[in-house]
């Protein structure tokens, strides 16, 4: 990846009003509506879609959208799979005659997106393949041609530089802390479903992850999916994640030391590790149930290139109703996130449709289920209503801070491709300086509906407030601080609610600052590239005769 250069803006003053032309107070009043207790916390498929989908569409129709889609209608149908993880599950591993049974959440957490009513392994036999990654453009394989059809592959968490002293021959090939999509556990998966894998558990550990294991443990074996296309690629029928010491003890069984291996997985000459004599046995009871929810899209109808996008997007579902710790039902509204986002979309199409009509076509997506795994930003790109080719961005707000106006911005997942470039520009022109994300080891690019986009190819950019402290124009970064510590004990929970008390000039700044850029990309015919560095430079280019080689 391109190393991203701060930009300093030395003698710049703030514009007065550096959030125009989005209204701060009007952005407070949708998310007041959307985190209401009439929404129940916007859950997919269920009464808060409902009261969810026919507000955004009247807000669409309100400002002067155009229907964006399916069959001329204002949404596109997201068809969801959802399963839980059934009592009793079994689950133990065997050796030399002798089985151990692995206790579920506290040795190991399991769940399955694949529709079947159980799940049976026995004694499938497990490897270790170190971080899993194959990336043929690092020079760099850690399968070395085995076989694992029927076997259980077990990874490590991030990439194979995260823990790298310097000088190892592994340093800086992944980015270093800064985390690449091959150290997000769902790739992991899907190498594992590539290569015929029964069963892909992943090793834990907090720095690596960036969570805890009660993170980990806190879906409670429910995972959705969407459903699959007839002849796409099958998940791997049992996925999960091993408890970091009980993972060591299991390899110590086995005659092997876990940390000399994590230190011999860095080095480019890996090879998968047989955990010789032992095997998995599962015996998993699911419940399955297929769901129906939508996507939001409206659009402005471009005037020269009506053929080409820009998509601006964040989600509007949240996590619903739910028990606490105490066992007591409660709504979390996701007020901030991501009804933030959706605030901000919504200022973003009234300031497009009170202006000039762009040259371009620009959508504007309200994406169901991200909470549960990008999937309605998932099921688009995979059954795009516009041309993935011919978009030429996307830019997804997921979670904008409520403290007030910034002397900075963050940009996620730095030096990845030249719209991050014109972001910089932007934010210069606004009065402030842009850093890249504080810690890019938690791989938020990898992290938010921007990247089904980025996988087929798009340029992206992702606003995403948590990326760092802010530097507020009061308080400052002390005060940034607070305000993200304070959001942090708020964030997947009840209190992440509507505040009368908040001051949304600094959320409205940054929605500004996306309107901006894509803007330029509406007027333009120009093509927003990625960097030489990005793993997704590819993608695009296989593409570029759609576009006049561009």
């Amino acid at each position: 990846m391109v190393p991203f250069v701060m930009c300093a803006a030395p003698g710049v003053v703030r514009a007065a009003e550096p959030w125009a032309p989005i209204d701060p107070a009007r952005m407070s009043a949708a998310i007041k509506v959307l985190a209401s207790p009439a929404f129940e916390g916007r859950s997919p498929a269920t009464a808060g879609e409902e009261k969810s989908v026919e507000w955004i569409i009247a807000q669409y129709k309100a400002i002067g959208l155009e229907p964006a889609g399916e069959n001329g209608g204002w949404t596109q149908t997201v068809p969801l799979l959802r399963t839980r993880i059934g009592e009793p599950a079994r689950l133990e591993v065997s050796m030399n005659g002798s089985s151990t049974p692995l206790a579920v959440r506290k040795d190991i957490y399991v769940f399955t997106l694949s529709p079947e009513e159980r799940i049976r392994i026995d004694a499938a036999p497990m490897v270790f393949v170190g971080y899993g990654v194959h990336a043929p453009e690092r020079k760099w394989d850690d399968f070395k041609g085995v076989d694992l059809k029927g076997k259980v592959a077990v990874f490590l968490v991030n990439d194979p530089d995260f823990s790298a002293a310097p000088g190892e021959p592994v340093a800086g090939k992944f980015g270093g802390r800064t985390m690449t999509y091959y150290g997000r556990w769902t790739y992991k998966y899907e190498e594992a479903a590539r290569r015929g894998a029964v069963a892909a558990l992943i090793v834990h550990d907090t720095p690596g992850a960036s969570y805890p294991w009660s993170t980990v443990i806190a879906p409670g074996g429910e995972a959705f999916d969407i459903v699959r296309d007839e002849g796409a690629e099958k998940p791997v029928p049992l996925m999960g994640w091993l408890e970091g010491d009980a993972a060591a003890r299991l390899f110590a069984r086995a005659g092997l030391d876990l940390g000399a291996l994590r230190v011999q997985a860095r080095d480019p000459d890996f090879k998968p590790v047989p955990l010789k004599g032992m095997g998995l046995t599962a015996d998993v009871p699911v419940s399955v149930a297929r769901l129906q929810s939508r996507n939001v899209l409206g659009k402005i109808t471009g005037t020269k290139y009506p053929d080409e996008t820009v998509m601006y997007g964040a989600h509007w579902d949240a996590f619903g109703m739910s028990k606490d710790a105490s066992g007591k039902t409660v709504m979390r509204p996701g007020a901030i996130d991501d009804g933030s986002g959706i605030a901000a979309v919504l200022e973003i199409a009234r300031a497009f449709r009170a202006g000039p009509a762009p040259e371009r076509t620009v959508m504007f997506a309200a994406w169901t289920a991200e909470e549960r795994g990008l999937l309605g930003s998932s099921w688009y790109a995979a059954h795009p209503l516009a041309p993935l080719a011919k978009t030429a961005a996307n830019f997804t707000i997921d979670v904008l801070q409520t403290a007030g106006p910034a002397h900075n911005a963050f940009v996620i997942g730095a030096g990845q491709d030249t719209l991050q470039d014109d972001l910089v520009v932007a934010a210069r022109r606004q009065g402030r300086v842009v850093e890249p994300e504080a810690k890019p080891e938690r791989g938020a690019f990898y992290r938010a509906d921007h990247l089904p986009f980025a996988r087929a190819g798009v340029p992206v950019v992702a606003v995403m407030d948590m990326a760092g402290d802010y530097d507020l124009v009061a308080g400052g970064v002390p005060a940034g601080d607070a305000w993200l510590q304070a959001y942090m004990k708020c964030y997947h929970q009840a209190c992440d609610a509507w505040s009368a008390g908040w001051d949304l000039r600094g959320a409205a700044e940054d929605a500004a600052l996306v309107y901006a850029v894509g803007r330029k990309v509406a007027f333009s015919h120009q093509w927003p590239q990625w960097k030489a560095g990005s793993e997704f430079a590819a993608v695009r280019a296989a593409t570029a005769k759609e576009r006049g080689g561009k």
